[in-house]
């Protein structure tokens, strides 16, 4: 079988879980986790804090939480993984279903625009196949209508725009490092900012609303005496997924970072001339580090290409069921390119451990359609 995705870990990363069970002896949250927060700060750059948390969607979560208030509307694209519409509905907040653009397959801030409100206080763009390349108009769309700015970067760790990494500018960015991720700690997940309010807030909330418990955390202590004014959960990163994390992120600019990139570019000069495929320009050479590869097939022969990858024993994927249409978000709301896309996309193997075989033996199915 050729996997979609898989985690690619190693005897590395076993031998530092296994430091934290026999040397240090505390597997919750404590100094590892400490020392993890700091290199991705170094790693990421731009001055930015980051405080870890257990998955991606809990990162979204205390994010969306720390920003916004119980009523109010978050923007985003209907084209996502749940986990975005999850968080926001978690945090007491309504979802803003908005389309897509057709080329980016990221937010329409046109769409966006139509659908904002008074009750409309935050937005958040998905980074959807690590396709970055809008960063920075989502940022000036959120200054010209005061709203903060959650980034859903869960596909996008290691990208850059024009330059700068994701998550070193910006007002809020949270990153996924689940088993499949570009780097993953097993799971968990990180927020990035520069706003001391906001990363007191989702660091005291991570650990059950305990006002500065990280800080005695990261010491090896525990508060016993304390005060918690706010909403807080059970979302903290413990000292086992941190190490993990901290052996993922020494391995991904040398290791996984170029195999990622090559495996795409290989995708796209191999396909790039199908009259039956819509690919993405996306670009590969500089800036994402791609989490997944997705296309669109064309002339509707998504259904024979699935046939085709079944019979061969090739994972594919179709990413993502739009959130209009799920029945805890369904409304009714008009998102043409949304359905268009999803009528058509579909996802390839991607993932560290691909070989020059079978990225052409996929090729060869979808090029003799």
């Amino acid at each position: 079988m050729i996997r979609l995705s898989k985690s690619v870990v190693g005897k590395a990363e076993a031998e530092a879980v296994a430091h934290i069970i026999e040397d240090i002896g505390y597997l919750g949250m404590g100094a590892t986790v400490g020392e993890f927060e700091h290199e991705l700060e170094n790693f990421v750059g731009g001055g930015r804090r980051c405080v870890c948390v257990n998955s991606g969607t809990a990162a979204l979560h205390l994010a969306v939480q720390a920003v916004t208030r119980p009523g109010d509307e978050v923007l985003v694209p209907s084209f996502t993984f749940v986990a975005s519409y999850q968080a926001i509905k978690a945090a007491g907040c309504r979802p803003v279903s908005c389309d897509i653009d057709p080329e980016t397959l990221t937010l329409d801030l046109k769409d966006a625009e139509r659908r904002i409100t008074s009750k409309t206080t935050a937005m958040m763009p998905v980074y959807y196949a690590s396709n970055c390349c809008m960063a920075e108009e989502y940022q000036a769309f959120a200054r010209k209508h005061g709203l903060r700015l959650v980034e859903d970067a869960a596909h996008a760790f290691g990208c850059t725009c024009k330059g700068k990494k994701i998550g070193s500018f910006g007002d809020v960015v949270c990153f996924s490092f689940d088993g499949i991720k570009n780097i993953t700690t097993g799971e968990g997940g990180a927020i990035f900012t520069a706003d001391e309010e906001t990363i007191q807030k989702v660091s005291d909330a991570r650990l059950l609303g305990v006002e500065k418990d990280s800080e005695k955390r990261y010491a090896g202590l525990r508060s016993w005496q304390f005060d918690v004014t706010e909403q807080g959960y059970r979302y903290h990163m413990s000292n086992i997924f941190a190490a993990i994390g901290k052996v993922q992120l020494a391995r991904f600019e040398k290791e996984f970072a170029p195999k990622r990139r090559a495996i795409a570019l290989r995708y796209t000069e191999l396909l790039k001339n199908n009259p039956n495929v819509k690919l993405t320009p996306i670009d590969y050479a500089k800036e994402v580090v791609p989490h997944i590869f997705a296309l669109q097939i064309l002339n509707g022969k998504r259904q024979e290409l699935e046939q085709r990858l079944k019979e061969n024993d090739i994972q594919y994927g179709i990413q993502y069921a739009p959130n209009h249409h799920l029945t805890y978000f369904k409304e009714e709301v008009s998102l043409p390119v949304t359905d268009e896309v999803y009528s058509r996309i579909i996802s390839l193997p991607m993932h560290p451990e691909l070989t020059e075989e079978n990225i052409e033996r996929i090729c060869q199915l979808i090029n003799t359609l």
